[in-house]
C-alpha cells in the first residue's frame, strides 16, 4: 500500500509538471480571491491575468527568478517561481496606502488612469465598507471624511460637496442619472435608496461634472457603481454567494443581507436582498441639553396628548425600516459584445420627518404627525456594450434606463382634525450613447449623446381624521409636468508625454419643461410655466507628473443647472409660516470653478495631497419673498403663511481645500488624515453678502490602521468644527429649534468629534467577523443643519459568510 501512496504521489507530480500549476492570489486581510492580477517577467510578451477566482496556470513561468505580481490598491511584488512553489502556489497581497495610481471612470466614463485626471476623484472601496459597516450609502459616503451628510430624521442623508448640495450635486447609478425633475433645494434623501452591499466601488468627482453628466452636476458627482455577476473561468462555473448579519445598538439596528451568484461561459447572473430594521435612535449623553427629546405627542383613542419622555435622550420617531432588491444578468455571445440588464427596487416604511415633529409653537409641539411615505425606487437598466477596433470608436456602450419614483408627504397640527396628503410619482426615461476612440498613443477621444424625460404626477387630498371624510387638495406639483434634457459631449486627452496630460472637453445640452397650473385651490396670475434652454458648458485641465511619485494638476471647468419641475412649479411650506410658490420667470444659473492640486508620495512610505478650488455661481437660485397676486402673506394649509419663491436673484462664492496625508509605518501600522474645509458666501436681497447655507463647517478625520495577517482594526476620529451665529446663513439662524443655543440665546451649530474603533477578522477563509465601538466618548452632538442629533455610543457586531 505505501508503494502505491507513493506512485500515486509521483504521477500527480508529473501530471502537474505537465499539464500546467495554478497559482492562487488572495487579499491577505479579507482572504477573498483577486481578479486581474498581472504577472509578468522581463521577457514575456504580454502579462498573465488572474481569472474571478485569483488563479492563473503559471507552468510557463516556471524556472523564472524575477516574476512580478502587481495590482493597482496592492503592494507589488518580485518572486521566484521557486519561492511560490514553497508557498504552495498561494500568494497573499497586501494592501497599498500610500499609491498614486488608481483606475476611475467618473471622469470620462470610461476607465482611466486617476494620475491622468485634473479633477480630484476619491474612491471608495468595498473593503472600506466592510470594515466600517455603514447602515445606509449616506453613511458611507460621510465615513470617507470627504462629503457632509445632513439629516433631517431617522430614514435621511444629504449629501454636500464643496458648499453645494441636493439638486447642485448629482447622484449616477452604473452611469444613470439619479436626480429627476423634483429633485429639490432642500435637503434630499434620495441616496439612502442605494445598497451599500450591493455598491462594488463608489467614486466621488468633485467640482462640476456637467461635461459628462449635464444639469445639476454644479459641486460634484457621486457615481456608485452596483455589483456586477462574474463568468466561468476556464475551470468550470462560477458560484458565489454571502449572507451578512449586523447589529447596532444606538437604535437597535437589525440587518439581514444575502446575494447569490452563478456565472456560466456566456450567462452571468447575480441576485441581492437587504432589509434592515432600525428603532428610535439614542442621541449621546454629553453634549448641550438643547437636543434632548423631552415630549412628544401621541394619539389616543383619537385624541392627541403630550406625553412625557421618559429617557429624553431617545429620539422618539426616528425609527424605520427598508428593503433592497438587486437582480442582474449578463450575456457575452463573444469577446466582443456584452448585453447587461440590472434591476434595482428599494423601498421604506413611513419614515417620521423628526425635524418637525420637534418643532414647538406658542410653547407648544406644533405638528401631531409629520412624515414621508413610503420612499419607492425602481430602475431597470439595459446596457450593451461592443469592443472593436473601427475608424469611428474602439468602444461603445449603449444605456437605456427606465426609473420609477414615488414619495409622498403627510402632516397634521396638534389637535387639528385635517390632515394634508401629497403624493408626487416621477417617471424617469434616460438613453446615453457613449465612445471611446483612440486615434494613436498620445491622442484619445470620448464622445457621446444623451437623451432624458421625466413625468412628474402629483396630487393632493385633505383627510378629516375625526369625520372619517376627505377631499381633493392641492398637489405640490403641477400635475402632468414634464422635463426633458438633450446633449452632446466631447472630451479629448492628450498624452503629450508620459510626464504631461492634458484633457479637456464640451458639452451642448438643451433642456426642455412644460407644466400647466391648476386653479381650483390658489389664483396663480399664470397658467403656464414654458422653458426651453441651452447651455454650452466646458473644462480643460493639465497633470504634469516630473516622476512617477509626484503629481501637480490645474482644471478650469464651468457647469449650469437648469430650472427643473421643482424650481418652477413647487407649492409647498418649506418652514413653518413660510410657504413657496411658483415662478415661471426662472433662468438657468451657470457655475465657473477653478482647481489646482498636488499629490507627492515619499518611498512608499508617505503620501501628501492637496487640492484647492474656487467657484463662482451666477444667477443663483435663492428663495427670496414674493407677492402673490400682490400678497405677501396667503393662507395655506389652514394658516396665514409669508409668500416666498425661488428667483435668479443672485451670485454665490465658494472656496475651500481638500488636504489629506497618509503613512506607512512600521509592524503593520498606518496612519491616515482627511481634512476639508471650505467657505461660501451668497448676496442677499440689499446686495450685501451672506454665509451660504450648504457650505458645510470644517470637517475630517484622522485614522489609526493596523494590519496583520488576517486582522484588520482602525482607531478613527470625525470631527467637525464650529459655526457661530454671525456666520449661519440667515435661512439657518430662522431655524433655532435646529441648533443650540449659544451664551447670548442664539443658535450655533457647535464643534465636536468622536472617536471611534472598529475591528474586522477573517475567522476562516470563508467567515468573517467585524465589531465596532462609534462615538465611543458618549457624545451629544448635532452635524451641522440636522435636525436629528447623531448616534450616542454605538455598539456594532457583524458576521459575515462566503462561498
Amino acid at each position: 500500500m505505501p508503494k502505491i501512496l507513493q506512485l500515486l504521489c509521483l504521477l500527480w507530480m508529473l501530471s502537474t509538471a505537465s499539464f500546467g500549476q495554478v497559482l492562487t492570489v488572495r487579499d491577505q486581510v479579507t482572504q477573498r480571491p483577486l481578479e486581474m492580477v498581472q504577472l509578468f517577467t522581463a521577457d514575456l510578451p504580454q502579462a498573465l491575468l488572474t481569472d474571478a477566482k485569483g488563479q492563473i496556470d503559471i507552468a510557463g513561468l516556471q524556472g523564472k527568478d524575477s516574476i512580478y505580481v502587481r495590482l493597482v490598491g496592492y503592494q507589488p511584488e518580485m518572486l521566484s517561481y521557486e519561492q511560490l512553489r514553497k508557498g504552495q502556489f498561494r500568494l497573499y497581497l497586501k494592501e497599498s496606502t500610500v499609491a498614486l495610481q488608481a483606475v476611475v471612470v467618473s471622469a470620462t466614463r470610461w476607465q482611466q488612469d486617476v494620475k491622468e485626471v485634473p479633477q480630484k476623484v476619491s474612491t471608495i472601496r468595498p473593503k472600506d465598507v466592510q470594515l466600517q459597516n455603514p447602515q445606509t450609502a449616506a453613511d458611507m459616503l460621510g465615513q470617507s471624511g470627504e462629503v457632509f451628510i445632513q439629516k433631517s430624521q431617522g430614514g435621511g442623508g444629504s449629501p454636500m460637496i464643496r458648499g453645494f448640495a441636493t439638486n447642485r450635486v448629482l447622484i449616477a447609478v452604473d452611469g444613470v442619472r439619479m436626480n429627476t425633475a423634483i429633485f429639490r433645494s432642500g435637503n434630499i434623501q434620495n441616496v439612502i435608496s442605494l445598497d451599500p452591499f450591493a455598491t462594488e466601488k463608489t467614486e466621488i468627482l468633485f467640482g462640476p461634472g456637467s461635461v459628462m453628466y449635464g444639469s445639476d452636476a454644479i459641486g460634484g458627482v457621486m457615481s456608485l457603481y452596483t455589483s456586477s455577476p462574474k463568468f466561468a473561468s476556464e475551470d468550470g462555473p462560477h458560484v458565489s454567494g454571502s449572507a451578512t448579519g449586523r447589529w447596532s445598538s444606538a437604535n437597535q439596528e437589525k440587518t439581514g443581507h444575502v446575494d447569490v451568484g452563478i456565472g456560466l461561459k456566456k450567462w452571468a447572473f447575480l441576485t441581492s436582498a437587504t432589509f434592515s430594521d432600525y428603532d428610535d435612535l439614542r442621541m449621546g449623553s454629553r453634549g448641550p441639553d438643547d437636543y434632548l427629546r423631552r415630549e412628544y405627542v401621541q394619539t389616543i383613542a383619537g385624541q392627541d396628548e403630550v406625553v412625557l419622555n421618559s429617557n429624553p435622550e431617545r429620539q422618539v420617531y426616528t425609527g424605520y425600516d427598508q428593503l433592497n432588491l438587486m437582480q442582474k444578468v449578463r450575456y457575452r455571445p463573444s469577446d466582443k459584445w456584452e448585453l447587461q440588464y440590472g434591476f434595482h427596487y428599494s423601498t421604506t416604511s413611513d419614515v417620521p420627518r423628526y425635524d418637525r415633529l420637534i418643532n414647538y409653537r406658542n410653547g407648544k409641539l406644533r405638528s401631531a404627525e409629520w412624515y414621508y411615505g413610503p420612499q419607492v425606487w425602481l430602475m431597470n437598466n439595459l446596457q450593451l456594450s461592443y469592443q472593436a477596433q473601427s475608424k469611428a470608436f474602439d468602444r461603445s456602450n449603449f444605456s437605456l434606463a427606465q426609473q420609477l419614483f414615488e414619495e409622498s408627504r403627510h402632516n397634521r397640527d396638534l389637535a387639528k382634525s385635517i390632515r394634508y396628503n401629497r403624493y408626487e410619482k416621477v417617471h424617469a426615461y434616460s438613453a446615453n450613447l457613449d465612445f471611446e476612440k483612440a486615434l494613436d498613443q498620445r491622442h484619445h477621444l470620448f464622445y457621446g449623446l444623451e437623451a432624458v424625460y421625466n413625468k412628474v404626477l402629483s396630487s393632493g387630498i385633505d383627510e378629516n381624521i375625526s369625520a372619517g371624510t376627505a377631499k381633493a387638495g392641492p398637489s405640490r406639483y403641477p400635475d402632468g409636468a414634464d422635463w426633458s434634457s438633450y446633449a452632446a459631449f466631447l472630451t479629448y486627452r492628450f498624452k503629450a508625454s508620459e510626464k504631461f496630460t492634458v484633457l479637456t472637453g464640451a458639452r451642448y445640452n438643451y433642456t426642455l419643461l412644460n407644466a400647466s397650473f391648476d386653479n381650483s385651490f390658489f389664483n396663480f396670475p399664470f397658467r403656464k410655466a414654458e422653458l426651453d434652454a441651452g447651455a454650452l458648458t466646458g473644462s480643460a485641465g493639465v497633470v504634469y507628473s516630473p516622476q512617477t511619485d509626484w503629481q501637480l494638476s490645474s482644471n478650469l471647468s464651468t457647469g449650469f443647472r437648469s430650472p427643473n419641475v421643482d424650481d418652477i412649479g413647487k407649492i409647498f411650506d418649506s418652514a413653518p409660516g413660510l410657504v413657496v410658490v411658483p415662478n415661471p420667470d426662472l433662468k438657468p444659473e451657470y457655475a465657473y470653478n477653478a482647481d489646482i492640486g498636488f499629490a507627492k508620495t515619499f518611498r512608499d512610505v508617505l503620501k501628501l495631497d492637496a487640492t484647492a478650488f474656487y467657484t463662482y455661481l451666477q444667477d443663483a437660485l435663492v428663495r427670496r419673498d414674493y407677492t402673490l397676486n400682490g400678497q405677501s402673506s396667503i393662507e395655506y394649509e389652514g394658516k396665514m403663511s409669508q409668500v416666498q419663491a425661488l428667483q435668479n436673484a443672485a451670485y454665490a462664492t465658494v472656496w475651500g481645500v481638500q488636504a489629506g496625508i497618509e503613512v506607512k509605518l512600521p509592524a503593520g501600522f498606518g496612519l491616515s488624515s482627511r481634512y476639508n474645509l471650505q467657505r461660501g458666501r451668497e448676496e442677499l436681497e440689499d446686495g450685501t453678502e451672506a454665509m451660504l447655507r450648504h457650505a458645510a463647517p470644517s470637517f475630517g478625520v484622522t485614522r489609526l490602521t493596523y494590519t496583520r495577517n488576517r486582522l484588520k482594526t482602525e482607531l478613527y476620529a470625525m470631527y467637525n468644527g464650529e459655526i457661530t451665529h454671525a456666520n449661519l446663513a440667515p435661512e439657518e439662524q430662522a431655524k433655532a429649534y435646529l441648533y443650540a443655543a449659544d451664551s447670548n440665546g442664539n443658535p450655533y451649530s457647535p464643534a465636536w468629534a468622536t472617536l471611534n474603533l472598529k475591528v474586522r477578522y477573517q475567522l476562516s477563509q470563508h467567515v468573517a467577523a467585524s465589531a465596532g465601538i462609534e462615538n465611543i466618548t458618549d457624545q451629544r452632538y448635532r452635524p451641522y443643519s440636522s435636525g436629528i442629533a447623531a448616534a450616542g455610543r454605538n455598539f456594532v457586531l457583524a458576521l459575515k459568510a462566503t462561498i
